[in-house]
């Protein structure tokens, strides 16, 4: 923040000085019977604009020094004593040119000359100074806070950026293994049934460019990523054959809601890894949404029961958790049951 090339500084400047000096000098003069004539009333009048003037004039000197030279959030002692040396220069020119210039309403409004020995003018130093330091105090004061304001800017800045890339590193990404078992079974079906072959190569393809364009974002409605998951489902249909039943259950309402990419997906991915996979019979994967409370609640239920492999790592449960921890803070849960011989997966998330 540069006071210097900032014009409403000036302007607001200029007048403190005047309208300071005139309180603490002027009315106070007059209060006590100091303004007995109209020339007497003129000479304080001046005394207090021309005291104020000076002030606002020497302030810049002070000023221009503490902007190019003296950095409010890392200065050292030689900086103190330099603004210091600074300060008490400035008090000297102020006292040598203040008594001459107040010599000018003088002799014009009282036909005086205002004469003062050495002591008289040094009594009258901590009375000016004063306005100096009441002026460094607004100055200083106004640059520790825009100081203060830049770096809690930068701090929300780099805690942005620092969400932003957890987050990308916590989105969804379709499985190498899912790619790899993907392929295969594709080119096994190539010569049994290439009707079925294309359309799996082209359910995979959907998935890809899903994976590749939408997991930029942020966000996206529910209804897109259902499309992706109903394309995710029927390649992995292929994969388990018969031994994966998949249903749908979606509130209508729930379809334009907005909630992060691929996150339905890592559900049924988890749902089938961890579940259909583990059972030789196989079983069902039921998704359904529901809208309630201002509240959009995705729930995966998938047969099997919940047990915690010795090579599992979990990631994929993390990952939601820490997702919807860092868009929604704790206004958004994600719970994982087992009820009666099925896993629950459960998230609630506010409608943004």
């Amino acid at each position: 923040m540069k006071l210097l090339t900032n014009y409403k500084y000036w302007i607001i400047n200029f007048f403190g000085w005047i309208l300071f000096a005139l309180f603490m000098l002027t009315i106070d003069k007059i209060s006590y019977g100091g303004g007995s004539s109209n020339d007497r009333m003129y000479y304080l009048l001046s005394e207090g604009v021309l005291c104020g003037l000076l002030g606002f004039v020497l302030s810049f000197v002070i000023l221009y020094f503490i902007e190019n030279y003296f950095n409010i959030g890392d200065y050292s002692k030689a900086d103190v004593y330099k603004l210091i040396a600074v300060i008490i220069v400035t008090q000297l020119i102020y006292h040598l040119l203040l008594w001459p210039i107040l010599g000018i309403p003088a002799s014009y409004f009282l036909n005086e000359r205002i004469e003062l020995t050495l002591l008289q003018k040094l009594t009258n130093v901590p009375h000016f100074l004063a306005y100096f330091v009441v002026w460094l105090f607004v100055v200083l004061t106004l640059k520790l806070v825009h100081h203060i304001n830049t770096i809690k800017v930068k701090q929300l800045q780099l805690e942005a950026n620092l969400k932003e890339s957890q987050l990308n590193t916590l989105k969804g990404q379709i499985n190498p293994h899912f790619m790899f078992n993907s392929l295969n079974n594709i080119r096994g079906l190539m010569l049994e049934d290439a009707n079925v072959a294309r359309n799996m190569l082209t359910n995979l393809s959907e998935t890809l460019r899903y994976s590749l364009t939408k997991s930029e974002l942020n966000s996206i409605s529910l209804e897109d990523e259902l499309e992706m998951v109903e394309n995710y489902v029927e390649i992995s249909k292929i994969q388990f054959e018969d031994r994966l039943q998949f249903e749908t259950h979606i509130d209508e309402e729930s379809l334009n809601k907005q909630i992060p990419p691929m996150i339905i997906q890592m559900l049924v991915e988890n749902s089938l890894k961890h579940g259909i996979s583990n059972i030789k019979s196989g079983g069902e994967v039921t998704l359904s949404t529901l809208v309630s409370d201002h509240q959009l609640q995705i729930e995966v239920t998938n047969s099997g029961k919940l047990q915690k492999s010795e090579n599992s790592t979990q990631l994929g449960v993390k990952n939601i958790k820490r997702r919807l921890e860092l868009l929604y803070g704790q206004n958004a849960t994600f719970t994982l049951k087992e009820i009666k011989n099925k896993v629950v997966a459960t998230i609630k998330m506010p409608i943004v």
